[in-house]
């Protein structure tokens, strides 16, 4: 068990995860991409990191190992941080959350919110190699999030951020947001 602080970050693809991974990093924070897990596997097995590859390859980590094997996965790259203020991003279940809970009791689950308009658009333009590249794609890979929980998740968040304003409105949100669950986390 460790005293470190660390902060889970959900959201579909395209609410704007990075936007609060970049204002936690300029806070001190160190980064843990649960996302990270799976490309990694990918690169293991030879797989190009697809949407459908990346997605088919989630499904198989869970199926086999559980579903909290990207956690699980996540623990390492926690403990291993140098820093003691963690972002985890890309929580997908209460699994999940629940596994960071038993190693960091007072584990905090943020979770970012835009319109489906808004995030496919984000998704499009961003063009990395597991965004979709039509609307079809971008559902599928939703309704692949939803099937694993990341609903579940985002529904139980002690904190929401509406990513839908000029990012220096929601960038002041985040700041605001990190600095409660500091003070909660230093009594």
């Amino acid at each position: 068990m460790s005293e470190k602080l660390v902060i889970g970050l959900a959201g579909m693809p395209g609410a704007g995860k990075s936007v609060v991974v970049a204002v936690a990093r300029d806070n001190g924070y160190d980064i843990v991409v649960m996302g990270d897990v799976v490309r990694e596997e990918a690169k293991k097995r030879g797989v190009e990191p697809s949407p459908e590859n990346l997605g088919k390859i989630m499904l198989e980590l869970r199926k086999n190992e559980g579903n909290a094997v990207i956690a699980k996965r996540s623990l390492q790259k926690i403990e291993n941080s140098g820093k003691p203020k963690i972002i985890v991003d890309g929580i997908r279940s209460l699994s999940e959350v629940a596994e960071f809970k038993k190693h960091f009791p007072k584990f905090t689950l943020i979770a970012v919110e835009a319109s489906v308009e808004t995030r496919f658009k984000r998704l499009y333009h961003r063009k990395r190699s597991d965004d979709p590249k039509s609307w079809k794609i971008f559902h599928e890979r939703d309704q692949r999030e939803l099937n694993v929980g990341l609903g579940e998740a985002i529904t139980t968040a002690e904190y929401k951020i509406r990513n839908e304003e000029k990012k220096a409105i929601v960038k002041e949100k985040i700041k605001q947001i990190l600095k409660k669950v500091e003070e909660k986390w230093m009594k």
